[in-house]
């Protein structure tokens, strides 16, 4: 046999008996290379950069005029009371937001029943997950509204006397002044919070009905004749068969409220006196916006964020693996 086609068909096995093992990668190697180019990169970019103070200009040479600082930002974290407010905003978040997904299991619950008109109540249901979050943050914007939004039309309906002056015009005599939840400091974050629960629970709910759907009825039918009805059947029965719409149902709610940012953008930007900052619009204030401009100090901010999103990533991850390694 001459040497190429000994070459070729000593490749052509090789290929033969590993094909398995190769396909998966020939499908994941355009994912992985976009992976690295969008995430990974720009990733380490920002930890380096966090070690620079840089205004983004070039000298005429077309060289970069970041300046080496070290840990320097970083000490500068530490001392700067708007970082630990929008901390403090990022943890009230994760708290919080964690609300959307009872909240989702019962309203799912609810809806998993065969009664006439359920499938418009679902509709109903579904539209805040489908509209955008530009949306939500308006309709809330004129929803706290003290002088024409809903929050200020029931206020006025308890607090306030409708008066007519002698032109005619009416006006209100309130004993007390209306909220403005979105200009006050105490408040505002805990109303942006409340819109992003919104869309949040949706899509916990959506989750949660795909998982009732997929409920063992045998089980449901096992655990009615040994006696168990209501919460007992809920929570020894159903809620066990939902444990991985539970586990995706947490993840996607950790992540977005470390993640907050459209919400905040659209309602306060980050006001009132930057009551309202999470670490990610804190850095975009400081890096990006037309105030801010120093990318060494945003990479900073967006370093320690980072750390704290791998924490929970590499939690749900290891989880993630544990559960496959059980399954096996």
């Amino acid at each position: 046999m001459p040497a190429s086609e000994f070459q070729a068909t000593q490749q052509t096995s090789w290929m033969s008996r590993n094909k398995l093992a190769i396909t998966p990668w020939v499908f994941l190697i355009p994912a992985l290379i976009f992976f690295a180019i969008y995430v990974v990169i720009p990733i380490f970019q920002s930890i380096t950069l966090s070690f620079y103070e840089w205004n983004g200009l070039y000298d005429a040479d077309g060289n970069s005029t970041a300046t080496w600082v070290g840990l320097e930002n970083y000490k500068k974290l530490w001392t700067d009371p708007k970082f630990w407010v929008s901390l403090k905003n990022n943890v009230l978040w994760l708290f919080l937001f964690m609300l959307a997904v009872p909240l989702g299991l019962f309203i799912a619950l609810f809806l998993n029943q065969t009664v006439p008109g359920m499938r418009f109540y679902k509709s109903m249901f579904f539209f805040p997950f489908v509209i955008s979050q530009v949306v939500v943050g308006l309709i809330f914007g004129w929803f706290y509204n003290p002088d024409f939004g809903v929050v200020g039309s029931l206020w006025k309906l308890a607090f306030c006397e409708e008066t007519t002056n002698i032109l005619g015009n009416v006006t209100f005599k309130c004993s007390r002044t209306p909220p403005d939840i979105l200009s006050s400091s105490e408040y505002a974050t805990y109303g942006i919070i409340a819109a992003g629960l919104w869309p949040q629970i949706a899509y916990c709910m959506i989750l949660y009905l795909t998982g009732l759907n997929n409920v063992a009825a045998d089980q449901i039918e096992a655990g009615r004749l040994d006696g168990a009805k209501g919460w007992k059947m809920l929570w020894y029965v159903v809620l066990p068969q939902l444990r991985p719409a539970t586990f995706i149902a947490v993840v996607v709610t950790v992540i977005g409220a470390l993640r907050s940012f459209d919400m905040i953008a659209i309602m306060t930007q980050g006001g009132p006196y930057g009551s309202t900052n999470v670490l990610s619009y804190y850095m975009f204030e400081t890096a990006i916006s037309e105030y801010g401009e120093r990318y060494g100090y945003g990479s900073s901010i967006a370093t320690v964020l980072f750390i704290i999103m791998l924490f929970f990533i590499s939690y749900f991850l290891w989880r993630m693996y544990q559960d496959e390694k059980g399954g096996r």
